[in-house]
C-alpha cells in the first residue's frame, strides 16, 4: 500500500475552515444564551418544539425528529422527557412501528415557542442575516445545501 501525502489545507481554506469551525463553536452558545435570558428554555428544547411545530399535525417520529435536530434518539429522549414534564410535549407509541414513537407539540409548548420566537429570530438576525447581502444570503445557502449531505449521510 503506497504512502499518499495529506492533501493539506491551501492558506485561503486554512482561513475559511478556521472561521467555520470558530463560527460552529460559538452561535450555538449565542444562540442558547438568547433563548434562555429571554424566555428561560435552551436552545435544544426550542430546536426541538419547532421542529413540531412545523411538522404536518406537529408531530414526528423521535427517530426522524433526533436526525432533525442534529442529535441522538437517547440524548433526544432525555430532553423530551423535560418538555414533557413542561407539559410542552407528549409521547405516544407509533401505530405502523411498534418500536417507535412519536413527539406531539401541545398547545401549551406552542404557546412557549410563539412567545419566544420574535426574540429569537430578531438574534438570528443580527448574529447573521443582517450581516449579509442578499446575494450572500443566497451564496450561504447554495454553500451549506453543497456540505450537509455530506455530513448527515
Amino acid at each position: 500500500m503506497p504512502d499518499t501525502e495529506p492533501r493539506w489545507l491551501s492558506g485561503p481554506e486554512m482561513a475559511a475552515w478556521l472561521n467555520l469551525t470558530q463560527l460552529l463553536m460559538l452561535l450555538p452558545s449565542a444562540l442558547d444564551r438568547q433563548l434562555r435570558d429571554e424566555a428561560g428554555i435552551p436552545h435544544a428544547y426550542y430546536q426541538i418544539m419547532a421542529m413540531l411545530s412545523d411538522a404536518p399535525g406537529r408531530a414526528m417520529r423521535m427517530t426522524d425528529l433526533a436526525r432533525m435536530v442534529g442529535t441522538t434518539t437517547s440524548r433526544l429522549s432525555h430532553a423530551v422527557a423535560s418538555l414533557e414534564q413542561r407539559g410542552w410535549v407528549i409521547r405516544r407509541a407509533c401505530s405502523f412501528d411498534k418500536r417507535g414513537q412519536i413527539a406531539s407539540l401541545t398547545e401549551q409548548g406552542g404557546a412557549v415557542l410563539e412567545a419566544a420566537a420574535p426574540g429569537h429570530v430578531a438574534e438570528v438576525r443580527r448574529l447573521i442575516f443582517d450581516r449579509l447581502s442578499a446575494g450572500e444570503i443566497d451564496q450561504l445557502r447554495e454553500i451549506t445545501g453543497k456540505i450537509l449531505p455530506a455530513v448527515t449521510g
